[in-house]
């Protein structure tokens, strides 16, 4: 066999090199203007922070109404749409930042805490249930999570995909627990303060939605379990579990509700104490508060599969859950009025009917083809109840009007606060939502790209 040698000259050596160099300085540029679009992002950007107290925020100031703008003859970019929208709720929004002290951003001594045994019972009950919720759930997958491998088992249970219906994300929920927050329990046992805020980090990087997937397949479980309850209760005895499948499968929501619980106790003796360690009151409230926020979500995603005719709808495209509202709701072409709650997720909107027990599904809307007004009379005392939605019709549809191919609704809340925080919820949506649009129009040379385009111009220096 006989070996032939490649001879390179300098010309084809800085041929090459300066390609890669070019292509390199592409990706350097690439990632420098999207930290510059991320950093204009935060400036722009609400991120609702709680005040380090136990009592509610104080009510929002009244904003001045915003004027409704006449549609642009061309089409604008979706990133403009909404870029209008982040501006247009910038003025309907509220932020609470954390009360920012020297108490505050130094460590404070934690023995007085630790003195008080009602609020070290407090603490070791946190830490202890973790525990057991961690091999509660591991123990129940090992009762429940291969049934698949059971002989007899019934049909209706047989299947990857029926073990998922029956168990949902459990596996998700217990990985969670058992690699982040009982260890972050564990290794700050000592510092109450760190304990708190990276419990809080954990929130705030939005971990606790598998909750949210739970309790959303928590119907279809239920339904599931009933139609094969008695082959259920006979593998129960089998496998000599007293509590069985339903005991188990209860346990991620009230290990949810109980979080809050155990902190409002650790607060009010807290206070009872008196004890002057304020970065961990700050922390401990902070942290309470997200948790609520995360069960009401929790809470309200139960009804999505309540929702007839929900097969119309793409839930894994529509990203996550946000939260949902009732607004006496009014088509203003058809002057159609009706109940409605509507449900936010990342990427659409759902409005629903509300008939008795009943929810109807009505329609979806992309936050793309979405336009939020507030009322133009803004001196009238129902104003700050009511938002005007202006959804953009798809080009030569039939729904469209000559008026710029427009469809409105107006939502009207109960009262201007449910408006308000509803607001607030959907500015962070849009946000996303536009950060998503962002990143997808980022110009990027993917690296397969960048090394076939280096190796055909070595080929073609060296060969032609």
């Amino acid at each position: 066999m006989e070996l032939t040698t490649v001879t390179l000259n300098w010309f084809d050596v800085i041929s090459v090199a300066l390609t890669f160099l070019v292509i390199f300085l592409v990706q350097v540029l690439n990632v420098y203007l999207h930290i510059l679009d991320d950093n204009a992002d935060k400036t722009k950007s609400i991120d609702v922070v709680d005040k380090a107290c136990v009592k509610e925020c104080p009510p929002l100031e009244s904003q001045s109404s915003l004027i409704a703008t006449t549609p642009p003859k061309s089409p604008a970019s979706v990133n403009g749409k909404l870029e209008k929208q982040i501006s247009l709720l910038d003025n309907d929004s509220h932020e609470d930042e954390d009360t920012l002290s020297l108490e505050n951003l130094f460590p404070c001594d934690q023995t007085e805490i630790y003195a008080s045994k009602k609020i070290s019972f407090i603490i070791d009950e946190l830490i202890q249930t973790e525990v057991n919720y961690v091999n509660n759930l591991r123990k129940g997958l090992v009762n429940y999570g291969k049934l698949k491998d059971v002989e007899d088992l019934p049909e209706g249970l047989s299947g990857e995909a029926k073990q998922k219906l029956l168990l949902g994300n459990i596996e998700e929920i217990l990985e969670l627990h058992e690699q982040e927050i009982l260890p972050l329990m564990l290794r700050n046992q000592r510092d109450l303060k760190g304990l708190f805020d990276e419990f809080a980090i954990q929130f705030e990087k939005n971990r606790f939605y598998c909750y949210v997937s739970f309790t959303m397949g928590k119907k279809s479980s239920m339904q599931l379990r009933q139609d094969n309850r008695l082959w259920l209760q006979t593998y129960q005895t089998l496998i000599k579990d007293k509590l069985g499948i339903d005991s188990f499968l209860v346990q991620p929501i009230q290990r949810l509700t109980r979080y809050p619980l155990l902190l409002q106790q650790f607060i009010s003796e807290f206070y009872k104490s008196g004890i002057s360690c304020k970065p961990v009151l700050t922390a401990v409230c902070k942290l309470e508060t997200r948790m609520r926020r995360a069960l009401d979500v929790v809470n309200q995603a139960e009804e999505i599969p309540n929702i007839e005719e929900l097969n119309e709808l793409d839930l894994q495209q529509m990203g996550n859950f946000r939260r949902s509202t009732e607004f006496d709701a009014q088509h203003f072409p058809t002057r159609k009025k009706y109940r409605s709650k509507v449900f936010l997720f990342d990427r659409s909107l759902v409005c629903t009917e509300v008939r008795k027990k009943r929810l109807a599904y009505r329609q979806h809307f992309n936050w793309e083809n979405v336009e939020l007004q507030r009322p133009l009379d803004s001196s009238s005392a129902n104003a700050n109840k009511i938002i005007n939605l202006l959804v953009k019709q798809q080009e030569g549809g039939a729904s469209a009007n000559a008026s710029g191919k427009r469809e409105e609704y107006s939502f009207v809340a109960a009262e201007a606060a449910v408006v308000k925080q509803w607001l607030q919820a959907t500015h962070k949506i849009i946000e996303i939502a536009r950060n998503e649009h962002a990143r997808r129009n980022t110009f990027s040379l993917p690296m397969d790209l960048v090394l076939g385009v280096i190796l055909a111009i070595w080929l073609i220096w060296q060969y032609l």
